[in-house]
């Protein structure tokens, strides 16, 4: 059991680590050479340029040598709170601002509970000395003193701590509905004063019928011209292209490494670079790089295109799936808040996510598949919980060295040494369970992309959600059961089974130190390492050193990440739960939570503000699960209360508890009843009042070919970026040498300029063909296409 002693050697080692962190963070910022790491989102806003440039010595260039700056290094605290909050969901969007607003929202309920519980019930634990007389049987420390265990069974001052849990439980329901329609006004109103986005008027369509003699686009045309006739515009079929997107990538690699070799011959003209043409280049006919990985492109560009041919002729890889556009928000809102078909199963339609939140690959998942994976992958996440309880319960081992040494007493002289029971008690244990946490957020998004969800965003929040039930099955009642089963383990071994109910009421409240090393791990020096950017800091620099040779390279060097709400906001949700189910138990754990909630909002400001770039915009959908999870924390706190007061046999205070469950899922379902539906569904009367004053303001908008290509699969955008970077580059090389004139037939040898020709196909609104031909010379790219309808390239 951790002592003061052991709390203090933690908060001093952590205390120092995020100072330490802090103060590398000021001044590896200030460096002009690390200007893209700590500031990107300026440099992709094009609001900021780089600072190298008006240094004029060359050491200048690298190394600030203003030694005034040096001096405030904490300046970029004030610089975080600078942006008021409408500005912030200007620069960063909604999502990131209502993510600031859950730590405001922790700060604004524990900040007075605080204050409360250390005024009223601090002194009321002290004074009434149970755990003296009891520590012969268990396994105590002073932290425990300041615990509901250290109140007498039966004790009149109970009521204290039924109070408190009455205050806690109104406060922050009261937070809660303020934040909450808060929240729902925000979302509203962005909405509302959002600009014309194409997932405004496009839904998905999936598990369309097979209708024999039919191919699915023309199923999906005459099925919307029958049942929406007045607003249906166009759709856009979707192929299984997963096998031609892994050739994408590949052919990256490849011209990543023709880039290296290209750069390297650029610095070193002298020497041509070489490699071996077997295994990783480690053995084998040595050759010239710049040959050899141009030779693998053109192969590759070969196979791509044969691949290409294959998705387009293959009806086998039509999938039942569509992106349906509609000319006006009304028309899409009708139709993605409805069912389609007397059959439920069929037809099923939704919001589209915005094209840049799609998650692809699991657009080619059967429709009928998906509940065989959810039903696998959720015996999968059970199973995972479980396996974890073996890493937690050794880890709740470090933190009960007194109750191993009853146990095993060899251990002994090892334990005794001050500065390693300190040391194994106060840091090692938080510190091995943040290890054993590091990877689970990425299993468990690889588990929840496996369930086939198709946007990111909802991805994100399967998986917040399973790290979230996992922490609070593993971390939460875990730590407690496993820890005080281990710590307690004489006195369960000695003791009658009638008395065991009364030893776990008295020392689950004592895991708090535990929990205590946590926070001062995870959220103190984890917080600050955060905000010092180490592994994009060094990634940048090899980046910057061997593969940049343009601007435009030196920008995709950089990483601006983002926030990673499936490992955050679980995160939060587990601060929640801590704060709110020890503020009646343990309150000294209290100011621990509050610092962590503080420190990390001013972190994460600046990162919002300065750093991360978001992979797509929610609209804060991912706010009624942050509420419904602080809802749960105040059943299970109240839960724990009334058990903890039923071992100490307080029967005239406990039926007192008993009606604030009640009260509070009855304000949960007010709220979800009251404000969910904004997070849900698209009010039909805003939807109409931005199509009229939309037609008012432009007349002449052509809805069709503003859609055309908004749900193009990302592949063939890179394909016709690539392709229009080329037709520039021969542009430029023919008004270079005058050769020939746009129109005139190219001479030989000279690659000819290619042609994108779209128009209207008789058969469907939605139809378009292309025909497009690119020639090179024999050591450059070879294209060719032959026409195809526009809508064979979506998938």
């Amino acid at each position: 059991m951790a002592t003061l002693e052991d709390i203090g050697v933690s908060a001093l080692i952590n205390i120092l680590t995020a100072f330490a962190f802090l103060l590398a963070f000021a001044v590896l910022r200030i460096q002009p050479i690390n200007d893209r790491v700590y500031f990107p989102k300026w440099y992709l806003a094009g609001e900021r340029s780089s600072p190298r440039s008006s240094y004029g010595t060359l050491v200048g260039k690298f190394v600030n040598l203003n030694f005034r700056t040096y001096l405030t290094f904490l300046n970029w605290m004030p610089q975080a709170m600078r942006l008021s909050e409408p500005d912030i969901v200007r620069h960063a969007g909604l999502d990131s601002a209502i993510f600031l607003r859950i730590y405001t929202l922790g700060l604004k309920i524990f900040a007075p509970i605080m204050v409360l519980a250390l005024i009223v019930l601090v002194p009321v634990n002290v004074s009434s000395g149970t755990l003296f007389f009891l520590k012969k049987e268990l396994v105590v420390s002073d932290i425990d003193k300041l615990s509901i265990s250290n109140v007498r069974p039966e004790s009149s001052k109970f009521f204290f701590h039924i109070g408190l849990e009455y205050i806690l439980t109104f406060w922050t329901c009261f937070m809660l509905y303020l934040e909450y329609d808060k929240v729902a006004s925000m979302r509203l109103q962005y909405l509302a004063s959002q600009k014309r986005r194409p997932e405004q008027f496009t839904v998905v369509v999936r598990n369309v019928p097979y209708m024999s003699g039919h191919s699915i686009p023309d199923t999906v045309d005459q099925f919307f011209k029958t049942n929406h006739p007045e607003h249906y515009l166009c759709h856009q079929a979707v192929y299984n292209a997963n096998k031609y997107a892994k050739l994408v990538r590949k052919r990256e690699r490849l011209q990543s490494w023709l880039d290296y070799n290209l750069l390297k011959y650029q610095r070193h003209p002298e020497k041509r670079p070489a490699r071996k043409t077997g295994f990783l280049g480690l053995w084998g006919k040595r050759v010239d790089s710049i040959e050899y990985y141009t030779q693998q492109i053109k192969e590759f560009d070969e196979r791509m295109s044969m691949e290409r041919q294959k998705v387009l002729k293959d009806s086998k890889l039509m999938l039942p799936v569509a992106f349906v556009s509609f000319d006006s928000r009304w028309g899409a809102a009708v139709c993605a808040q409805t069912q389609q078909s007397k059959n439920p199963t069929l037809w099923l339609t939704s919001w589209a996510p915005e094209p840049r939140d799609i998650y692809w690959q699991n657009l080619a998942i059967p429709f009928i598949s998906l509940s065989i994976r959810k039903l696998v992958i959720g015996v999968s996440v059970f199973a995972l919980v479980f396996f974890y309880m073996i890493p937690i319960a050794f880890v709740q081992s470090l933190a009960n060295l007194e109750g191993l040494e009853r146990v095993a007493p060899f251990l002994r002289p090892v334990t005794r040494l001050s500065f390693i029971k300190s040391f194994l008690q106060g840091f090692l244990p938080g510190l091995a369970l943040k290890i054993f946490l590091w990877i689970l957020p990425t299993l468990l998004l690889i588990m929840s992309k496996i369930e086939g969800y198709i946007a990111l965003s909802t991805l994100e929040r399967r998986a917040a959600a399973k790290y979230y039930y996992f922490m609070l099955v593993n971390v939460f009642l875990g730590s407690i059961i496993a820890g005080t089963a281990f710590q307690q383990l004489e006195s369960f071994l000695k003791q009658s089974p009638t008395e065991i109910p009364r030893t776990i009421g008295v020392s689950i409240p004592m895991k708090a130190t535990f929990f205590i090393t946590y926070i001062m791990v995870d959220g103190w020096a984890g917080i600050a390492g955060e905000i010092l950017r180490l592994k994009p800091l060094v990634i940048f620099h090899l980046k910057n050193m061997f593969l940049v040779k343009t601007e435009k390279d030196r920008e995709r060097a950089m990483d601006p990440g983002f926030v990673d709400f499936k490992e955050t906001i679980p995160t939060l949700q587990l601060y929640f739960l801590l704060g709110i189910v020890y503020a009646a138990i343990t309150p000294i754990l209290l100011p621990f939570i509050l610092v962590f909630f503080a420190f990390a909002y001013l972190v994460y400001r600046h990162q919002i503000v300065n750093v991360y770039n978001q992979q797509y915009e929610s609209c804060g959908a991912f706010w009624p699960h942050v509420h419904g999870r602080i809802i749960a924390s105040l059943l299970i706190s109240q839960l724990l209360l009334l058990g903890l007061l039923s071992t100490k046999k307080a029967a005239r205070s406990t039926p007192l508890l008993i009606i604030l469950p009640l009260l509070t899922l009855w304000f949960h379902k007010y709220c979800k009843n009251r404000f969910e539906p904004a997070f849900r569904k698209y009010p039909l009367e805003e939807a109409m009042a931005k199509d009229k004053l939309e037609k008012e303001t432009e007349p002449e908008l052509n809805m069709k070919a503003y859609l055309a290509d908004a749900y193009l699969h990302p592949i063939f955008h890179s394909f016709e970026e690539e392709e229009i970077e080329q037709e520039e580059m021969v542009e430029v090389r023919v008004d270079k040498h005058q050769a020939h004139t746009s129109s005139s037939m190219p001479e030989t040898g000279s690659p000819s300029p290619p042609h994108q020709l779209y128009h209207h196909s008789s058969s469907s609104p939605s139809h378009y063909t292309a025909a497009a031909t690119y020639e090179q010379s024999s050591s450059e790219y070879e294209y060719r296409y032959e026409a195809y309808s526009h809508e064979y390239r979506y998938g």
